[in-house]
Order: structure tokens, then C-alpha cells, then sequence
């Protein structure tokens, strides 16, 4: 397997980057830029067997632009969804292809990621909440 690792990042400091998001409060002031968080999560997911999208947004169509664009960015594609109003949570298992959409009424927004390996040893981490506009063209 030939991972692209363009800013040569070691699988330590790319978990550490992504540690700075824990999953309940957002970055600090000193959060790591857009570039080296797209880094290190490209060289994470080489690295384990699975990965599982959990995606908390203020409207549908902005979770699904979300889903979207780490779905490509991690070469997989997503069913449709249907909108919804309000804020809602997406979750996508890109191995079983199951996708659902649903309201909710929590505070979070961002993307968890649940990096999943079959062998003992191998990456086994959540990453998140991170950006939503992460793979963006816009996002710098």
C-alpha cells in the first residue's frame, strides 16, 4: 500500500495533530491549519482497515456537503439522503455502505471519525469533532 504523505508527517504527529480535537470541545487557539489536519487524517485512514463517519451539522444540506467531501477525499461514495430541516446528525459506514440521516439536538458540530483496525496493534482511534468545511474547495 503507497500512502501519499506529501507533508512527510510521522503516524505520531499526525495523531497528535488530530488529538487537539477530543471529541467534546473544539480546538484550542493553537489548533493545527486545515493543511495539516487533511494531512494527517489522509495518513491515519491509510493506516487502519475501516473508517465510520459521524457528521453533526446545523442543517442537512450542510452535513451532507460534509459527507460528501471526506467521502471523496477518502475515495468512497455515498448514497443520497433526503434534507431535512434543523440541525442534524449523518452517520456512514463506508465497509456495510449503511448511511442514515436524523435530527439533533445536540451542541457539537464537526466530523467524528472512527478509525477502526482488524488486528491487535493496529489504528483503533475517534478523531473528532473536525471541521465540517475540512475538504472544501474553499477551505484553505
Amino acid at each position: 500500500m503507497s500512502i501519499q504523505n506529501p507533508a512527510n508527517l510521522t503516524v505520531e504527529e499526525a495523531h497528535k495533530i488530530l488529538k487537539t480535537f477530543d471529541c467534546v470541545k473544539s480546538a484550542t487557539e493553537s489548533a493545527p491549519t486545515k493543511d495539516s489536519i487533511r494531512q494527517a487524517l489522509l495518513l491515519v485512514t491509510e493506516l487502519c482497515d475501516n473508517q465510520i463517519l459521524g457528521i453533526c451539522a446545523n442543517t442537512a444540506e450542510q452535513g451532507i456537503l460534509a459527507l460528501k467531501t471526506y467521502a471523496a477525499a477518502l475515495g468512497y461514495e455515498v448514497p443520497e439522503l433526503s434534507a431535512i430541516d434543523g440541525s442534524v446528525y449523518i452517520k456512514f459506514n463506508p465497509k456495510t455502505g449503511l448511511c442514515y440521516l436524523d435530527s439533533y439536538t445536540g451542541e457539537h458540530r464537526g466530523v467524528l471519525i472512527s478509525c477502526q483496525s482488524a488486528y491487535d496493534g493496529g489504528l483503533n482511534e475517534m478523531y473528532g469533532h473536525l471541521p465540517l468545511d475540512l475538504f472544501t474547495s474553499e477551505s484553505s
